[in-house]
């Protein structure tokens, strides 16, 4: 079994990419928005954390995620999300043989990609990338037009204006 390096710094911020599965066709995430959100409502408020920014594409997740004050347990809030989204939907799926025998659901993929955020200028960056991600993946043309991020929020904070198009997002080379 490999060996997987996580970077743990107490109360550090973090960008993440969560995957289901079975990723082409599945619109799993977005035809379920609201359990999700109640979901991860529900672990937020067990174990506190701060979202600053968020986007829910149909099949995998990106997040920006800032942990409390000497606190490093992302993976446990990660955990909650994965299962408590996955016991609240039927069970539909088709399972391999080793899911099956772990008890496991065919929803999530095992692992996610963490990133710690370094400094202001990656902070903006995945900030960026995470707003762009629906344009990127051919889902819509424009920012503005995607109902399941954090944008819509920030330009009413006045960080973003609502007809920013990207730009940034484009050179961070993640492929998901």
């Amino acid at each position: 079994m490999p060996n997987y390096r996580r970077a743990w710094h107490a109360g550090g911020t973090y960008f993440f990419t969560v995957n289901l599965l079975k990723r082409h066709g599945n619109d799993l995430l977005t035809r379920h928005i609201d359990l999700l959100r109640s979901v991860v409502r529900s672990v937020r408020a067990r174990h506190s954390f701060h979202i600053h920014g968020w986007v829910v594409l149909p099949e995998h997740l990106h997040c920006v995620m800032e942990l409390p004050r000497g606190d490093t347990d992302f993976a446990t809030r990660w955990r909650l999300i994965k299962i408590e989204f996955s016991k609240a939907l039927p069970k539909e799926e088709r399972l391999s043989p080793v899911r099956a025998a772990r008890g496991e659901r065919g929803i999530w993929q095992r692992r996610y990609w963490e990133h710690v955020i370094r400094d202001h200028a990656d902070m903006q960056a995945h900030m960026d990338y995470v707003h762009f991600n629906p344009v990127k993946h051919g889902l819509i043309s424009r920012v503005a037009d995607w109902p399941y991020s954090t944008f819509h929020k920030l330009v009413e904070a006045g960080i973003y204006s609502l007809d920013w198009s990207g730009g940034a997002a484009e050179t961070l080379g993640y492929d998901d």
